[in-house]
């Protein structure tokens, strides 16, 4: 099984790792400081779970699309951060020859709706979708730590296709410690990962606070409660569905358990923010705009939100 992962954060390193550690071929696209320290040291997932280590004559890694061998990969793993989606998919078309004939691509990442770059190159039936709240972070370029479980992964298709012949993928990543599921439904576990994402990231991001003090405040919590009335209203409008019946049910687990059980969680914008990066904000606030838009719903708070970080970002 040869896989190329594009992204060489702590979700590529770790899930790199894995696929490693059940015999797989595995190729990681990196540049600069990333690829050199990969080349120099190899890959370690270390943390929670077994740990795995892998020397750099055991990964492959390139810096080009160019220098990637021809008819090689039956499996692409996207891991980057979905600003660069547009990218990787044009350059993943252009240089589809490195492919095999029955090719799939898995995204794993934040936000909702990822697979609509890469469904404009490739057939619905070659693009999939993964729900990720494991939590990896990377002490080092070539090292991802798992610091946080919870469910396990879930793999299935936006579009519906069906994921069945993913199973050894899920069944690989499972057998590395980390348990890995398809489902038929993952647009509800990916709305209820947006849920969670678009009410903490983006105001923990403009306020400089943790998830815990967002609720600990009457006025951040209005905002929050308001940006999940608003995505609950565009859930509906636009045909889909999560794991809770309407808002209210949501927001008395969210308030009484999850933020609770990430308390002192600083959120990926957050991080993004302070380093002057370009944030995942489309991905996800942006997305329930779209969506509502595209629906007639009033999504006013989300809309604020957006501007805000936008506003922020403008500056990098």
């Amino acid at each position: 099984m040869n896989i190329l992962v594009i992204g060489s954060g702590a979700v590529g390193i770790g899930l790199a790792a894995s696929m490693l550690s059940q015999g797989a071929d595995i190729s990681i696209f990196a540049r600069d400081k990333t690829a050199k320290a990969i080349k120099e040291n190899g890959i370690k997932r270390c943390g929670l779970f077994t740990h795995y280590e892998f020397t750099s004559d055991e990964v492959n890694v390139y810096e080009t699309y160019e220098e990637i061998p021809k008819d090689t990969f039956e499996y692409v793993f996207i891991t980057s951060k979905t600003t660069a989606n547009d990218d990787i998919s044009k350059k993943l078309n252009t240089h589809r020859d490195i492919l095999k004939e029955d090719f799939k691509i898995i995204i794993f990442q934040n936000g909702f709706g990822n697979d609509t770059a890469y469904l404009r190159f490739f057939d619905k039936a070659q693009v999939f979708s993964a729900r990720v709240i494991t939590g990896f972070t990377r002490p080092e370029r070539h090292i991802s730590e798992v610091t946080v479980y919870t469910e396990p992964l879930l793999i299935g298709s936006l579009q519906k296709q069906d994921p069945s012949e993913l199973q050894p993928i899920a069944d690989m990543i499972t057998s590395s410690g980390i348990q890995c599921k398809l489902t038929d439904e993952v647009d509800k576990y990916l709305w209820a990962k947006m849920l969670y994402n678009c009410a903490l990231n983006p105001l923990g991001a403009i306020l400089d606070v943790n998830y815990g003090k967002l609720t600990e405040n009457e006025y951040s919590k209005q905002l929050m409660d308001s940006i999940i009335d608003e995505i609950f209203d565009v859930i509906k409008a636009s045909g889909y569905k999560t794991l809770w019946e309407n808002s209210q049910e949501y927001k008395d687990i969210f308030y009484s358990k999850l933020v609770p059980d990430t308390y002192n969680h600083y959120s990926s914008t957050h991080q993004d923010i302070k380093r002057k990066i370009k944030t995942e904000i489309d991905s996800l606030t942006g997305k329930v705009i779209e969506l509502g838009e595209a629906n007639k719903v009033d999504v006013g708070t989300n809309k604020i939100i957006y501007n805000l970080i936008k506003s922020i970002e403008s500056d990098f």
